[in-house]
């Protein structure tokens, strides 16, 4: 088992982000961005510094966290453009030694109250498979995040979404159910479960992100919290994984003192620090009572 995190949320740079990742006693990150940028989208010789960097301070990345149809990916934009941008992945992926890579499926078209209008899915799939295809045929596994587009908005979605892209897996964010609308049920649509998603779809999950979180209905504001504070079911979850004998990597996304999609939540450079330095101690703790052996992100 490894344990990792998006030490960006940590620090912007690359100093910062190994520097917390050893101060909880890791040797992972999950790469997305270094100086305010997606590693995939820095110039190369700014990447090729980051990789000498990390292979010199032993540092190793379990997946990249990519924005590769992320949930502000239009079906609008010219496909070519979203294909340089997965070879580009592909080749960056192998230079650093990288498994995996986050994507996801492409913004869901909603109207001005938030009700589902057509996902374009045909156009949407035909996509997908190409730039799956991709990363297969280079021996590459891509991991869907249920987030907020296609593949999140329900169960179903998520299962017609494996159904349609054989060789996709799963990466299960905890704290993104509380916090995504049921797009299956009638609107106003209520939010999801964390715990349904997981027993769903357990067999399709490779990753796991650890994010805790829980929607306040009376002000509609998302609140992240610490894991195990929130509705992620983050220890049912975790016990549930030690029990099948899960063994791949978890990733921790805080969220509090800075949020990758929500640049009004922002945090002093020490503060971002501390916070996830604490938040992946309370994790360690979380693992240790699931029997998990959290030391040095080891089992």
């Amino acid at each position: 088992m490894i344990l990792s995190g998006f030490a960006d949320e940590a620090a912007t740079d690359l100093a910062g982000q190994i520097r917390v990742t050893r101060k909880l006693g890791w040797s992972h990150i999950e790469a997305r961005s270094v100086d305010g940028q997606n590693l995939n989208d820095l110039p190369e010789d700014k990447f090729l510094e980051v990789a000498r960097t990390l292979d010199e301070e032993g540092i190793q990345v379990n997946c990249l966290g990519s924005t590769i149809a992320n949930w502000g990916a239009d079906l609008d934009t010219p496909f070519n453009e979203t294909l340089v941008q997965v070879d580009r992945a592909v080749k960056r992926m192998k230079v650093l030694g990288i498994p995996m890579i986050r994507i996801m499926s492409y913004k869901v078209y909603a109207d001005a109250e938030g009700r589902a209008l057509d996902q374009r899915a045909v156009e949407r799939f035909d996509r997908l498979k190409q730039i799956c295809g991709r990363f297969l045929d280079a021996g590459l596994t891509p991991v869907h995040e249920n987030c907020h587009t296609y593949g999140g908005m329900s169960l179903e979605h998520c299962k017609r979404l494996l159904d349609e892209l054989p060789g996709l897996k799963l990466v299960f964010d905890t704290g993104n159910p509380p916090l995504t609308n049921d797009f299956s049920r009638f609107f106003p649509y209520p939010k999801q479960s964390s715990w349904a998603f997981y027993e769903r779809f357990r067999q399709h999950i490779v990753h796991v992100h650890i994010k805790d979180a829980y929607f306040e209905k009376t002000s509609g504001a998302e609140v992240y919290t610490f894991p195990g504070e929130g509705q992620g079911d983050v220890v049912k979850i975790v016990h549930a994984l030690k029990a099948s004998g899960y063994d791949g990597a978890l990733s921790i996304e805080p969220h509090m003192a800075v949020v990758f999609h929500d640049k009004s939540v922002q945090s002093d450079a020490d503060s971002r620090f501390r916070n996830y330095e604490e938040y992946g101690r309370r994790f360690m703790k979380i693992l240790d009572g699931a029997g998990y052996k959290a030391k040095d992100g080891s089992n």
